[in-house]
């Protein structure tokens, strides 16, 4: 079986052929963000002559490591930064003799700064089995992605995202898809930023479904946020006036994208609480979108959405560095104030509700509401009340892992989604999965859910009643 040849807008690329996908890695969807090109919008990509090898996975987003203690989150966050100037790129994969194929795009999680396409668990060979032609786009992340400069347009990232979606408009017919039946899904961060492409005008009539899965309608940082993160990067460059000019772009293009990185983590931890606004993402992340108002109130986009999050997305913060265990009351209270004006009569509410719940367990629901389910829910619930089809899940398997405290944690449905639950990585008492064998019937249901809905709009069960809800 000879190697597929495509021909794209700015050239053509050569992937690898298989029995049930053909595979091509690491294609330009846009001109490499370099220099001060880091802190402008998206641009298109040069031409190139003769054929681009697409055989194998290119350069990632730079990006610090991520630590997540005892449970081992490679198939997650992949290889880290594969340094190379062309990382905003797509990988597709496609059915053989695909023709006019429905489309998922999926966007990749990682707390905005981290995370990329080059990971088995993004491994789309199920997609393509099913008839679905996939392709997961890389974005900018960190300082250069998501920081708030003056000068700069704001959500770099996203902006990205959206040049990614017109791409694949332009492109996708000749790898055997269909442009007009596009569903656009998102993990984690990378569900956040597909509910904020829902509220981006530009990004109108570029897919017609969406998938947030443990993403947030409701986590933007304000202006007055954002502009905290960026006097601490500034501080921490040796950028000054502190009191920013109208144009700031051109100091931060000068560094280079090592210490970019270098800093990034150092901004984590700080207090974005203001008047009107809690840190939506307390404060687990100092980047994520920056928007006057959140996704669920301006997100107007006409598209079917299925939204879906974990029982227990908490978990992933605490069990695997033991705090699930080692909780204490008071830590439950500080866990709350970060997100309530009166953090008594949450923790209050939550006792109530979970009259057997562990003091973890209660610190957990605190954050798995705070950070996935409220947003989702306000989300969902905007969404069907404008009359739109939503619908909703929630995945409920507890992964045995770290002797059965990762539970239905964050991220744990993915490799169900993909249909991935043979990545060796996963497996094991610190991996994702941990042991025995995951129920495989599950990965068939909720793949075949993402699937169905990519093909028709129906995951398989009814929509949310608009009549139960305003907006």
């Amino acid at each position: 079986m000879s190697d597929p040849i495509v021909t794209t807008t700015a050239g053509a690329v050569r992937g690898r052929a298989g029995g049930t996908a053909h595979v091509f890695h690491g294609i330009p969807y846009a001109a490499p963000p370099t220099g001060a090109a880091r802190f402008a919008p998206p641009a298109p990509h040069a031409p190139w002559s003769g054929v681009r090898d697409a055989t194998a996975p290119g350069p990632t987003a730079p990006q610090p490591r991520r630590d997540f203690g005892a449970l081992d989150m490679s198939p997650y966050f992949g290889a880290g930064w594969v340094p190379g100037a062309d990382y905003l790129t797509a990988d597709v994969w496609t059915p053989p003799n695909a023709h006019r194929n429905p489309v998922l795009v999926f966007v990749h999680g990682g707390g905005f700064v981290a995370g990329s396409a080059r990971t088995p668990l993004y491994d789309g060979t199920a997609f393509a089995r099913d008839g679905v032609v996939l392709v997961t786009l890389q974005y900018r992340l960190g300082i250069p992605g998501f920081l708030d400069v003056p000068g700069a347009p704001p959500n770099r990232g996203l902006l990205d995202v959206v040049a990614g979606l017109r791409w694949v408009r332009e492109n996708i017919a000749a790898f055997g898809g269909d442009p007009g039946t596009v569903t656009l899904a998102g993990q984690s961060a990378g569900a956040t930023i597909a509910a904020g492409v829902l509220a981006t005008p530009e990004a109108a009539g570029l897919f017609q479904r969406a998938i947030v899965q443990s993403g947030s309608g409701l986590g933007a940082f304000s202006p007055e946020q954002a502009a905290r993160v960026t006097r601490a990067a500034a501080d921490a460059l040796g950028i000054a006036p502190a009191d920013f000019a109208p144009d700031f772009a051109p100091d931060f293009a000068e560094v280079p994208d090592e210490r970019l990185v270098e800093i990034a983590p150092e901004l984590g931890g700080l207090d974005l609480r203001t008047a009107t606004r809690f840190d939506p993402l307390v404060g687990l992340s100092p980047f994520s979108l920056v928007l006057d108002r959140q996704p669920a109130e301006a997100a107007t986009a006409d598209v079917a959405l299925l939204v879906g999050t974990n029982a227990e997305e908490g978990n992933l913060y605490l069990a695997p560095q033991g705090e699930l265990i080692t909780s204490t009351a008071q830590d439950v209270h500080d866990t709350a104030a970060r997100v309530a004006a009166d953090p008594a009569a949450l923790v209050a509410r939550l006792r109530a509700e979970h009259p057997a719940a562990t003091e973890g367990g209660l610190r957990s629901a605190i954050l798995g509401d705070a950070l996935f389910r409220t947003g989702s829910r306000r989300l969902a619930d905007a969404h069907a009340a404008r009359g739109r089809p939503t619908h909703r899940y929630e995945f409920a398997w507890r992964s045995p892992a770290l002797d059965g405290s990762l539970g239905a944690a964050h991220a744990v449905e993915l490799p169900f989604a993909f249909d991935n639950l043979h990545v060796p990585a996963l497996r094991g008492p610190h991996g994702l999965l941990g042991r025995p064998a995951p129920p495989a019937e599950l990965a068939t249901r909720l793949h075949g859910a993402w699937v169905d809905f990519a093909r028709t709009g129906n995951p398989g069960w009814a929509p949310s009643d608009p009549a139960h809800f305003t907006a």
